[in-house]
């Protein structure tokens, strides 16, 4: 059987599917053991669930007979004993043997797909919204002129303490102007 074959260190290709299901999703998973909902999502993805002889209830009744009472994740092993009770159903003419490496032939080399993930859409309303240039009033002091924000100066009154009043922006220019009017 070619899938024992694999080494220690090299993964089998049905286990790096196992592991990139398992972690899709969650940032803290090992990729050691899988939730139920990632397994359902491996079982869509693959294709095992047909619709037919597989359904999401089958997938879900099976996961739930595998795994532990109280922990909420199948190992490897485990994934590998849910398979072949999957395998015996969406592959009912085959022996369990063939019918197992039809199972691993549909999920080796796969990822988690990205259908049905939502994507960005860039709205006038929110591009109107985001766009500095068009900020009026005290908001338009937060941003420079390539409209990267200024930070902490560009929200908070730093107090000037150069004499003048307070918020004017002409300071400095006295000279300029008594100069230029002689």
């Amino acid at each position: 059987n070619s899938h024992e074959g694999a080494g220690a260190g090299e993964l089998s290709a049905l286990e790096e599917a196992f592991r990139k299901f398992a972690v899709h999703g969650d940032t803290r998973a090992t990729g050691k053991e899988m939730h139920g909902k990632n397994w359902s999502k491996l079982c869509k993805d693959c294709n095992i669930i047909d619709g037919k002889n597989v359904t999401t209830t089958d997938v879900d009744i099976v996961f739930s007979k595998i795994k532990g009472k109280s922990v909420r994740t199948i190992t490897f092993e485990q994934f590998k004993e849910a398979l072949q009770e999957l395998s015996k159903k969406r592959f009912k003419g085959k022996s369990d043997e063939e019918a197992l490496q039809e199972m691993y032939k549909l999920i080796e080399g796969k990822g988690p797909g990205l259908t049905g993930v939502t994507k960005t859409v860039a709205s006038p309303t929110v591009s109107r919204l985001t766009d500095t240039s068009k900020f009026t009033g005290s908001h338009k002091e937060r941003f420079d002129a390539s409209g990267k924000g200024k930070g902490r100066a560009g929200r908070e009154d730093l107090v000037d303490n150069s004499g003048y009043v307070s918020g004017y922006k002409h300071a400095g220019t006295y000279d300029h102007k008594v100069q230029g009017n002689k």
